[in-house]
């Protein structure tokens, strides 16, 4: 074992402290904040959410870190209305998100819990009027959910005062402090109070951005899942080898009608690709919609909410997708191109299977990639076989 292993073992825990809340009875959560728990369709908290609520309610800094589908959203949200004080109008809680697809989701999910206290959460993102945030801001928000170029503008402009903050939250902090956001994320912060509380939320916590929370984290309560328990149960992973690039296209449509029992998405590695693959399954008088970060927001909005009510039944989408979007319907996940790295797949094949469910993930193999996917399976200690024919029976 390398002395960077050990080390990845040494941190891959979950912190010796860590209580067990079985019930969300037993967290003590605010009754307001309980009734929104139960009306949005909870009944017992996940492993992750049992673990990590907890200590975000005791004002730790808490690092959590857990694969997709665990329910992490609710893991923040539910800490952040707990800590909130219902008669102030400044922002009390800050969520930073990569995307503004995941800002818009975390902020429906705190809406939703938050149902019964009459919470105030804005979303503040790019792509949208800043007269709206500027009126949203002034009339008195408790949490703001947000992109951090949007967000750390309101901030210079002066029109998003800081001085309440309690409570910062980066999701996907390994995209947040990985990407051109580590900049952002600094500027931003060091407009917060000294005191201010940092949860870090993540699918993958790769060794810099641990390195990076030292910085900005106090003494954090750690509930980290063991990288060999990332694989993700349920679902099942297979392959299909393709000798050419152009035969992958005949191989997706042949699994077309497989695609459609259920919800699919496709994942390719450019937005080039998702539009020429979308044009080519329309010629060809396949049904499908695409999603890339280049289309412009309102768009994006209305395709996701035509596949969130089942109306569009496939999606071909670059990883702007890949992260943190819960659509309870997928179970099938197909990488027409292999993911340019091992962390993106566990985000993408993450997307089906979510909350327990089965899922089936296929990726379309070439020659030269047989090498990326070895390492996959070794990474994650998984397995991914050749896919079989009765491949609709498992979906």
């Amino acid at each position: 074992m390398s002395a960077l292993d050990s080390d990845e073992q040494m941190v891959f825990e979950t912190s010796e402290d860590c209580q067990v809340f079985p019930t969300f009875d037993s967290m003590e959560l605010k009754e307001d904040l309980l009734r929104g728990v139960y009306a949005y369709g909870f009944e017992r908290p996940s492993a992750v959410q049992a673990r990590a609520i907890v200590p975000i309610m005791k004002g730790r800094d808490v690092i959590v870190q857990s694969q997709s589908g665990t329910g992490k959203t609710c893991v923040f949200c539910l800490g952040a209305l707990q800590t909130i004080a219902m008669t102030e109008r400044d922002p009390q809680v800050l969520i930073l998100s990569p995307t503004r697809e995941l800002a818009e989701q975390s902020q429906k999910v705190a809406l939703a819990l938050g149902d019964y206290m009459n919470v105030q959460v804005h979303c503040c993102v790019g792509g949208k009027a800043v007269g709206n945030d500027i009126r949203a801001l002034e009339a008195g928000v408790h949490i703001v959910s947000g992109t951090p170029g949007r967000v750390f503008h309101m901030i210079n402009e002066r029109h998003f005062t800081t001085r309440r903050i309690k409570m910062l939250i980066l999701d996907e902090a390994d995209e947040m402090l990985n990407r051109g956001f580590k900049e952002q994320v600094y500027d931003i912060y060091r407009y917060l109070p000294p005191s201010t509380q940092v949860i870090l939320v993540s699918a993958t916590m790769p060794h810099e951005v641990l390195e990076m929370t030292r910085k900005f984290m106090n003494n954090p309560f750690r509930v980290l899942v063991k990288r060999d328990e990332l694989t993700l149960e349920g679902i099942k992973q297979f392959f299909v080898a393709v000798e050419r690039e152009e035969w992958k296209f005949d191989t997706l449509t042949d699994l077309y009608d497989t695609l459609t029992i259920t919800q699919a998405v496709i994942f390719c590695n450019t937005k080039a690709k998702v539009d020429w693959l979308a044009q080519k399954m329309r010629e060809a008088n396949f049904t499908v919609s695409s999603m890339h970060g280049d289309m412009p927001q309102k768009e994006r909005e209305q395709i996701m909410s035509q596949f969130r009510s089942g109306s569009n039944r496939v999606l071909i989408a670059t990883d702007v997708w890949g992260r943190g979007l819960d659509v309870q319907q997928v179970s099938l996940v197909i990488n027409y191109d292999l993911p340019n790295n091992r962390e993106l797949y566990i985000h993408r094949i993450g997307r089906s299977g979510r909350y327990g469910r089965k899922g089936v993930a296929i990726n379309f193999v070439k020659n030269d990639d047989i090498r990326i996917l070895r390492d996959i399976e070794q990474y994650y200690s998984t397995q991914i076989d050749e896919m079989p024919m009765n491949v609709a029976d498992l979906i």
